[in-house]
């Protein structure tokens, strides 16, 4: 089990991986908003995210730059009765009692979109 060192080593180096990305699609541009979507059952902390995107970015062309987290919800296809199903945690049941779920949304993590400064 994670222990919260362990969990903030975890977002830490995501939010490297992120502010990597989108500094390189900015190509030497300053960076002023970065929007990110993240599903609920990616368990990923979406509030050390926003911690660590301030200590990460500081100094570089994200310096300053608002970032904005929109959370996806879980929901899966119940492969018994083609019900769909909100999750709350990875598994699930659907309400005709099965378990037999194929999850389609919630373990996103995707750079949804970012906004530069035009010279």
């Amino acid at each position: 089990m994670f222990d919260r060192r362990d969990r903030a080593m975890h977002e830490m180096g995501i939010t490297q991986s992120i502010v990597a990305i989108v500094t390189e699609q900015a190509a030497g541009r300053k960076v002023t908003r970065v929007t990110l979507e993240i599903g609920k059952l990616a368990a990923i902390m979406p509030d050390a995210i926003r911690f660590c995107f301030d200590v990460v970015a500081r100094g570089g062309a994200l310096d300053g730059a608002a970032l904005d987290i929109i959370e996806v919800p879980g929901r899966a296809h119940c492969l018994d009765c083609g019900g769909e199903v909100a999750l709350m945690e990875i598994f699930g049941r659907c309400a005709c009692g099965s378990r037999r779920l194929e999850r389609l949304s919630g373990e996103e993590l995707n750079i949804k979109s970012m906004e530069v400064e035009t010279v």
